[in-house]
């Protein structure tokens, strides 16, 4: 295992065009990368879903199982039911949430700290 930690890209799916939404998780991604972060970027089931459909809760049941396993959330501005459902169980689990890339930045400083990581 890297030691790396994986954190879950969330934010808007459905509301506002699902492929700018798309194209939107996966620079989220870019940045949790360039930052040393492994991505979760549950947006790409958007073409799983395109061949092989499946509901709304089936997909939500999916991403929150892998959240689960995830040492933070990373959060895009925009409206979304989904999202806060999914916020709503890292408050539960107490999976922190980060909003902006300085606060996700710190997360990720600290963590390598703490396991003796430095980065070059």
């Amino acid at each position: 295992m890297s030691g790396k930690p994986l954190i879950y890209i969330m934010g808007p799916y459905s509301k506002g065009g699902q492929a700018r939404n798309v194209r939107r998780a996966i620079e989220a991604a870019e940045v949790v990368c360039s930052l040393g972060g492994v991505p979760f970027i549950p947006h790409l089931c958007h073409f799983w879903d395109l061949l092989y459909p499946r509901t709304y809760e089936f997909w939500l049941d999916y991403d929150i199982t892998w959240l689960e396993r995830c040492h933070a959330a990373y959060r895009i501005p925009g409206e979304s039911e989904g999202a806060d459902r999914e916020e709503k169980r890292c408050n539960e689990l107490k999976i922190p949430v980060f909003r902006t890339t300085p606060a996700l930045m710190k997360f990720l400083d600290d963590w390598r700290s703490s396991r003796g990581y430095y980065s070059a």
